[in-house]
């Protein structure tokens, strides 16, 4: 007797036949389907009964979508502008209608027009920043401008968000001063506080007296003092400072907030933030960057920088279009780990990242590969700080190249090489994990296909509860999503290794002298 699984096997083989003999179903993209789809395996799916299946794509990737990019820095600090950007629309809300839209200010296309310090030109310069990026040409006019104005900027992840903010900072600080803190700036996590400080001190290498202050459990030893004069931290420590008396607040000119959307939403850090912004002067200048925006957290965000110009996108271009989105419908939870490592061998050709749900499952999927002969790390919030930073720095230079990880490293943090992102558990939030997560989704892919370069994100699916989450992400974000088939192996490698591949040529390119684009 046939099992389901095997005679929906059987069936899949026998009804392989050219795309363009195969009666499309209703939700099929119009256009002839290219090799990279797998109609098949949707249509047939053990989940069809249920549910309209997963739109298909088409991720025939060109030349031009190869856009070459220098390699990152180790601490994060890539190059955000020689690069080919995929195209999007930033939408510009003017806080002052009065605002002149006309003035050159309003967008720059150089840095040069921007009245930068020459040390901050030379930093970019050295990154080989030869023009801004998109969402860098319509925010730095803004948060240049005198008098200071606050900020909400949305943009899709690797755009150069965090250059922005920091060109900002580097430029509103007086370092004459350079004891007295003048800039705050804050991340949910110490490894993208960290980063950004990496950063700072790399946009930052040519101004005298640059100091920069880490403000994360165990940097600042009690009693000590906070003399630096920016400083970057996480919400709990920085409270604690200033409540110690170590941290003197009274010059602070500008505060960012990085991954803002989780940063003012989350029950414990929006406290936090809260709290924190309370403490500081009433004329600070405040800036709010994430790579998405809810519209609940968006409306709180417009009390919390009162009056504040916004970047926003529309939400279909929220995903890079870079990044080959995939799923992979996995029988079981014995069937996904046994996937898992069928993919290792691709996992190696440049860097990946695994995201799952729990402390407990990243450390015993680490332990069950490596006793199979896998090379793995793990990274979750139950190391030390110390511990955290050495497993993260070796991630950053190759030392290790397969990371399984919770959702502390879902937001923000920059790793050139990282060409493919795993959903080996889908984010789902609210009691008892009822919802699906789309804002957590959009960051961990974000991880690969940054700074105008190809990734591939791969989510396995399981059960129904699985496939519908993968569907209403899907739909929020106005996508289709590339079905893989655990069955044919061959087919699958094929797909996954032609876009891992132009990744890490990307990854290697070295650009000219002249620092021009290619």
């Amino acid at each position: 007797m046939i099992s389901n699984r095997k005679a929906m096997l059987l069936t899949r083989r026998s009804n392989r036949i050219p795309s363009d003999e195969l009666t499309q179903p209703t939700w099929a993209p119009k256009r002839p389907l290219t090799k990279f789809s797998s109609p098949l395996l949707t249509a047939t799916s053990r989940f069809s009964h249920f549910a309209t299946a997963i739109p298909l794509r088409d991720t025939t990737i060109t030349m031009a979508d190869q856009a070459a990019q220098a390699p990152a820095p180790a601490d994060g600090a890539a190059p955000g502008s020689n690069l080919q950007e995929n195209s999007y629309d930033v939408e510009v809300q003017l806080s002052d209608l009065q605002q002149d839209k006309e003035n050159p200010l309003g967008s720059a296309t150089t840095f040069q027009e921007l009245g930068l310090p020459n040390e901050v030109l030379e930093g970019l310069n050295a990154l080989k920043f030869m023009k801004p990026s998109k969402v860098q040409e319509k925010a730095l006019p803004l948060m240049l401008a005198d008098p200071p104005r606050n900020m909400i900027a949305q943009s899709q992840s690797g755009t150069g968000k965090t250059a922005a903010f920091v060109t900002t900072v580097l430029s509103r600080v007086d370092f004459s001063q350079s004891t007295t803190p003048q800039a705050l700036l804050l991340a949910p996590s110490r490894e993208l506080a960290r980063q950004i400080q990496g950063v700072i001190t790399t946009i930052g290498q040519f101004i005298p007296n640059l100091g920069v202050a880490a403000a994360i459990p165990g940097a600042v030893p009690r009693g000590g003092a906070v003399d630096k004069a920016i400083v970057v931290g996480t919400p709990g420590t920085v409270m604690d400072l200033i409540r110690r008396r170590q941290f003197d607040i009274r010059g602070l000119k500008v505060l960012v907030i990085d991954e803002a959307d989780n940063m003012l939403d989350q029950q414990g850090l929006g406290d936090q933030c809260s709290r924190v912004k309370g403490m500081l002067p009433k004329t600070i200048q405040i800036l709010l960057f994430s790579a998405t925006f809810p519209d609940k957290v968006l409306k709180y965000a417009t009390s919390f920088a009162p009056s504040a110009n916004i970047i926003k996108l529309k939400v279909q271009e929220l995903t890079v279009k870079g990044i080959s989105q995939m799923y992979m419908d996995c029988p079981g939870e014995v069937d996904k780990y046994e996937i898992l490592c069928k993919l290792y061998g691709l996992m190696n050709i440049g860097s990946s990242i695994i995201f799952v749900k729990t402390r407990e499952s990243a450390s015993q999927i680490q332990q069950n590969m490596s006793r199979d002969g896998h090379k793995v790390s793990v990274l979750h919030g139950a190391y030390e700080g110390s511990e955290r930073d050495a497993l993260l720095d070796d991630f950053r230079t190759g030392k290790s190249k397969v990371l399984i990880t919770t959702n502390v490293l879902a937001r923000g943090i920059d790793v050139s090489t990282v060409s493919m992102v795993i959903n080996y558990d889908i984010p789902m939030k609210g009691m008892g994990d009822a919802m699906h997560d789309t804002e957590t989704y959009l960051h961990r892919i974000g991880r690969t296909g940054r700074f105008g370069r190809v990734g591939v994100s791969i989510t396995f699916i399981s059960d129904k509860k699985s496939f519908m989450a993968l569907q209403a992400i899907a739909k929020d974000l106005q996508i289709d999503l590339v079905a893989l088939s655990p069955d044919d192996w061959d087919e699958t490698e094929k797909q996954v290794q032609k876009v891992i591949k132009s990744s890490r040529a990307q990854a290697n390119f070295v650009p000219s002298a002249t620092g021009g684009q290619e």
